[in-house]
C-alpha cells in the first residue's frame, strides 16, 4: 500500500501541539470551549491524537493565526455541513473579520505616523497636529519653551487644532520678543501668588487685573504690527471653508465660532486647573477693563 494511504498513528497531545505550532494548554482550552472534540484516552490514560483531530487542528491554527476569533471559528465549524448555505456563512464572517482588520490596519498607519511626527518634530511638538505645529515654523531654535507646548496641547484637546492654532499666535509673538515674554512670566508669577490666602477683595487682584490688561494690550499691539492677526485671519477663513458649520461646533470645540466667541472666563472653566477666588476674580477684573476699552460695535 502507497505511504500516502496509510493511516498516520495517533500521537500524544505534547507531539499534536509540536506539529500544529501551539501548546498542549491550547489544545486543552480547545476542548473547554468546545472547539476540538476531546479524543479517546488510550490505555495509559492519555489523550491520543488521530489524522482528522490533526487536521481540524491545524483548521484552527491557521484560521486564529488570521486574526479569526475563536468564538467564529467554532461557529464557522457548526456551520460547515458541506452545502451552499453552510459557506454563506462562513464567507460572512471571513468578510467581517476582513473589515476588523482592515480597521486595524489603519489604526496601526495611524499609529505609526503619530510616532514618526514625533521623532521629525520632537515628542512634544509631535503631540500637536499638523495644523499648530504648521503655525509654529520658522521660530528660533529653543525659542518655544516645554510649558507653551503643554498648554498648547492641553488647549487643542478642548478646543481642537483651530483653537490651539489661533493661540500659537501668542506664542509666537512672546517667542520673538525678549522683552514681552519677561514681562508675561513676572505677570503670571504675580497672578500665582493669588492664592487662597489672599481675599477677593485684597487690593492686589485690582492691581495685578490692571498689569494683566495692560500686557494684553501691548500683546495685541505686537501681534498686529507683526501681521500675526491677519494670519489669524486667513487661519480661520481657512477652516470655515475646510469645515462647514454642523451646528454642535460649540459642543466639541472643534469648529471656528467656539474660538472666535469665547470669553477667557468660559475658556478658563474648562481647562483642567482649579483657580483660588481671588485669581478667578482677577480674571474677571481684566475683562471688564478689556470690555471697557474695547471699541463700541
Amino acid at each position: 500500500m502507497p505511504a500516502s494511504f496509510v493511516t498516520p498513528r495517533q500521537v500524544k497531545i505534547g507531539d499534536a501541539a509540536a506539529f500544529a505550532g501551539c501548546t498542549p494548554r491550547a489544545i486543552r482550552h480547545y476542548h473547554e470551549i468546545g472547539l476540538l472534540p476531546e479524543p479517546e484516552r488510550g490505555g495509559d490514560d492519555r489523550r491520543r491524537y488521530g489524522y482528522e483531530d490533526m487536521i481540524r487542528l491545524l483548521w484552527i491554527r491557521r484560521m486564529a493565526d488570521a486574526g479569526i476569533a475563536l468564538e467564529d471559528i467554532g461557529e464557522a465549524f457548526a456551520r460547515d455541513t458541506g452545502g451552499a448555505d453552510s459557506w454563506d456563512a462562513i464567507e460572512s464572517m471571513l468578510e467581517r473579520v476582513e473589515e476588523s482588520l482592515a480597521a486595524q490596519e489603519a489604526e496601526l498607519r495611524r499609529q505609526r505616523t503619530a510616532v514618526q511626527r514625533m521623532r521629525v518634530e520632537g515628542s512634544r511638538m509631535g503631540l500637536l497636529s499638523d495644523l499648530v505645529t504648521e503655525r509654529l515654523k520658522g521660530l528660533p531654535q529653543d525659542s518655544l519653551r516645554q510649558a507653551d507646548l503643554d498648554t498648547l496641547l492641553v488647549t487643542e484637546r478642548i478646543f481642537g487644532p483651530l483653537g490651539a492654532a489661533v493661540q500659537a499666535t501668542r506664542f509666537v509673538a512672546l517667542a520673538t520678543h525678549p522683552a514681552l515674554r519677561e514681562e508675561s512670566d513676572r505677570i503670571d508669577a504675580a497672578e500665582e501668588a493669588l492664592d487662597d490666602s489672599v481675599a477677593v477683595d485684597d487690593p492686589r487682584v485690582a492691581q495685578v487685573a490692571a498689569e494683566r490688561h495692560a500686557f494684553e494690550t501691548a500683546l495685541h499691539t505686537v501681534i498686529e504690527e507683526s501681521g500675526l492677526d491677519e494670519d489669524d485671519d486667513a487661519l480661520f477663513d481657512a477652516w470655515d471653508a475646510a469645515h462647514p458649520e454642523t451646528g454642535d461646533d460649540e459642543e466639541n470645540g472643534s469648529g471656528s465660532s467656539s474660538g472666535r466667541a469665547m470669553s477667557v472666563l468660559e475658556a478658563t472653566g474648562k481647562m483642567p486647573y482649579d483657580f483660588s477666588p481671588a485669581r478667578l476674580r482677577c480674571m474677571e477684573v481684566a475683562q471688564e477693563l478689556s470690555a471697557r476699552d474695547s471699541p463700541a460695535t
